[in-house]
């Protein structure tokens, strides 16, 4: 029998359309982002994730500062259509925003120089293993959610709206709420050209 977590990996997807109702309390909101924090691996345990959890008026005001900021390099011919996918993301219930703290992995640099070039990326890919459990984890409570990047473009007025670290850098943004519309078929290459097993 599957266990239940590959079954909550199979139904994650991108849900573009989500409103502001919610399908669970701000508790389970922060217990889902506050256990993915402490259990995602990051290396050398160095726990260099940090999380933001913006909702209500707070996840308006992220959307609104994004249309704001693109504002300034999208031509205005252009620039309903931007509008337009903005608004479907402030749409929503609330957003996550990822960063990671560089001050730790500069700190880990200067500890182990002959890893210098490679805690940047490892820190990425501890990032990207919780971006990934809050995901699964907020849709297998009844939330939609995407993944979306506007930084470094929105990076300095994020941190000044919320009073944030200067050291603090912005990974990535997650507008997640009840979900309104399916997300479309998903295609999948051949598995067989993607996995080599020698036994």
């Amino acid at each position: 029998m599957e266990k239940a977590f590959l079954a909550a990996v199979k139904d994650r997807r991108t849900y573009y359309g989500i409103g502001k109702e919610t399908v669970a309390s701000d508790e389970r909101i922060q217990e889902i982002v506050q256990e993915a924090v402490k259990h995602t691996p990051s290396a050398f345990n160095s726990q260099s994730a940090r999380v933001v959890v913006l909702l209500g008026e707070h996840h308006d005001k992220l959307w609104s500062i994004t249309k704001d900021e693109l504002k300034k390099i999208v031509p205005a011919a252009n620039f309903a259509a931007t509008e337009e996918k903005i608004n479907s993301f402030q749409n929503g219930y609330g957003s996550i925003l990822f960063f990671e703290d560089m001050t730790v992995v500069e700190t880990l640099q200067g500890k182990f120089p002959a890893y210098k070039d490679n805690f940047p990326v490892w820190s990425n890919h501890s990032s990207g293993m919780l971006q990934h459990v809050i995901w699964t984890a907020l849709e297998a409570e009844g939330f939609g959610a995407s993944l979306q990047h506007y930084n470094p473009l929105i990076d300095a007025e994020v941190k000044a709206a919320w009073s944030l670290p200067e050291k603090w850098k912005l990974i990535a943004q997650m507008p997640f709420g009840k979900p309104t519309a399916a997300p479309g078929p998903k295609e999948f290459q051949p598995l067989e050209e993607r996995i080599k097993v020698f036994k």
